[in-house]
């Protein structure tokens, strides 16, 4: 499994939200690229970036961020938040990013997502974002009217590869994951799921792995130090 440890942006530093709340947001840093080199460090070889205020408003405005981070860490990095076209996601595979992560608009823009599989292939993903069983949109601020399992369903059949999942009521609440969910997921279908939202233990990232799951993205137990990132990509392992 691999270890995908976060980077949130919002006007150019790292953040994180406590359940999506951009109004309980924590600053950790005003210098993402310093964080990006201690995950290094710690042996990751993988980066989950988001644009926060793109994922709320459609728009880029940490582009020049997301690429630093790219081009001074030299790793492996999925971006998403305010990837609502296929301009957006040319100029962030033309500026080097490996994968570009769909939210909003794989629920609200019937063909979007296989056309963007269909020109990418591998370089797209999805992100569900599941609040009360349905998937989220607009950086978690509305609920839309189709249900989880029928989204990454409809999804696997448009072609994509890789599912990032997050459950939000467990997003930065340091209470663990949903076991359960990422377990069903990876039993129900075929793309490589990717768990996001409380793992916040070792454990939780031991059973994760246990699951055959792809990836699991740790966010703010990083910068709460209540997961050692080293020693998490070694149970990953």
């Amino acid at each position: 499994m691999i270890i995908f440890p976060a980077i949130d942006l919002f006007e150019g530093k790292v953040v994180r939200l406590y359940r999506g709340d951009y109004n309980k947001m924590t600053v950790y840093s005003d210098n993402p690229p310093e964080i990006a080199e201690d995950f290094k460090k710690c042996g990751a070889s993988h980066i989950h970036i988001v644009d926060l205020e793109g994922a709320k408003n459609g728009t880029t405005p940490n582009f020049y961020a997301v690429t630093k981070i790219k081009n001074q860490s030299g790793l492996f990095c999925e971006v998403g938040g305010g990837i609502r076209d296929m301009g957006v996601i040319e100029r962030y595979i033309s500026a080097g990013i490996d994968r570009v992560i769909l939210g909003t608009a794989a629920v609200t823009s019937e063909g979007f997502v296989r056309d963007a599989v269909g020109k990418y292939g591998g370089k797209i993903a999805v992100g569900i974002d599941i609040l009360d069983g349905f998937a989220a949109i607009k950086g978690w601020t509305e609920k839309s009217a189709i249900s989880a399992f029928d989204f990454c369903e409809k999804m696997q059949n448009d072609g994509v590869e890789t599912l990032i999942c997050t459950d939000i009521s467990k997003d930065g609440a340091m209470k663990g994951t949903n076991h359960a969910l990422y377990s069903e997921l990876s039993r129900r279908f075929n793309m490589k799921i990717i768990a996001s939202g409380g793992v916040s233990s070792l454990s939780d990232v031991k059973r994760l792995a246990e699951n055959n799951l792809y990836g699991a993205i740790i966010g703010k137990a990083y910068y709460t130090k209540n997961i050692d990132l080293k020693q998490a990509v070694e149970v990953a392992k």
